[in-house]
């Protein structure tokens, strides 16, 4: 059960990044062009990546040179969804935010069923509608006025999870391929570089992102590096537990549906209770109308999740 130990780390650890992300975009980047964040990410990348292959001592043993191509193209595609991330805290609520992304199991159930030839049942066919009905609820409940802003958030993070489940797929495939050869954190190492090189191209072809994040950095200083530096390693540690859970689990779908079953409460109850402890960082409405109508969306969500691990019929 080693596996489901990590996944729930990381599902913490996921929840407090977002949260402080959130913090970041509102405080320092005033909810514009926060992604540019990725001018700090893309040297923190490349350490990250060469601290990770230097643990292993640079002993790729056999490994095909193919391998290290789609665990570089797994870094970059993953990477890719931090733009409609960080598009999406701009416009939403954390909490909301942390429902719409729990579309993530649904994506690596049918994903995982086409490439990873992972099993298919009658539960997962029911549990889907659920899912799903858990964004439905949140848009429909919300004004007339701010419903397209939520359906935009709905489309970002999207967008978000689909990078990272495609990311997150190739890693795991790229481990069966060469389980005999490459050292999990080597792997690791170049996933981060593959993220790294794709956050160059991105931050190339953004000037404006180069501008933002230069302006923001000489306002703030150590304001901002500091909560930047310590989410980025709340990051690391996600994503290195994430992983090894998704390897070490009995399918990917059963790996995320475990993770995506805790988030969305751990981030509700941080959400409520950040905003009444912290205000500045949590941030969170507390009408009665709208902790009702997250905490159905969360009940959802977690019904769903549920299904997702029961066993074929």
């Amino acid at each position: 059960m080693m596996w489901l130990l990590l996944v729930l780390l990381s599902s913490f650890l996921d929840s407090t990044r977002i949260f402080v992300d959130n913090f970041i975009s509102d405080t320092f980047f005033k909810g514009r062009l926060a992604a540019s964040q990725k001018c700090f990410t893309v040297f923190a990348e490349l350490i990250t990546a060469i601290i990770l292959i230097a643990v292993t001592g640079f002993n790729f043993g056999g490994t095909e040179s193919y391998i290290f191509f789609l665990i570089i193209l797994a870094g970059a595609i993953y990477t890719i969804g931090g733009i409609p991330y960080f598009r999406a805290l701009e416009i939403e609520e954390t909490t909301n935010i942390g429902i719409f992304v729990q579309l993530a199991p649904i994506l690596y159930l049918v994903l995982g069923w086409i490439f990873l030839n992972e099993s298919f049942s009658v539960y997962h066919l029911i549990a889907i509608p659920i899912i799903l009905l858990a964004p439905l609820v949140v848009v429909v409940n919300a004004r007339k006025r701010s419903r397209k802003v939520k359906l935009r958030a709905v489309f970002y993070a999207f967008l978000y999870v689909l990078f990272a489940v495609i990311g997150n797929l190739i890693f795991v495939k790229t481990n069966d391929l060469d389980s005999n050869h490459l050292n999990f954190f080597s792997e690791t190492g170049f996933f981060y570089l593959g993220s790294c090189i794709s956050n160059v191209i991105i931050v190339i072809l953004r000037p404006k992102w180069r501008k933002r994040f230069v302006d923001v950095a000489k306002k703030n200083k150590l304001k901002l590096f500091a909560p930047i530096s310590i989410n980025f390693i709340i990051n690391v540690i996600k994503n290195i537990t994430y992983r090894a859970g998704l390897v070490l689990a009995p399918t990917v779908a059963i790996a995320s549906a475990a993770s995506d079953s805790v988030e969305p409460i751990i981030i509700f109850f941080m959400g409520i209770v950040l905003t009444l402890i912290w205000p500045q960082f949590g941030r969170e409405k507390l009408q009665k109308k709208t902790i009702l109508v997250h905490l159905v969306a969360t009940v959802l969500v977690v019904v769903g999740i549920v299904l997702l691990q029961l066993p074929n019929m």
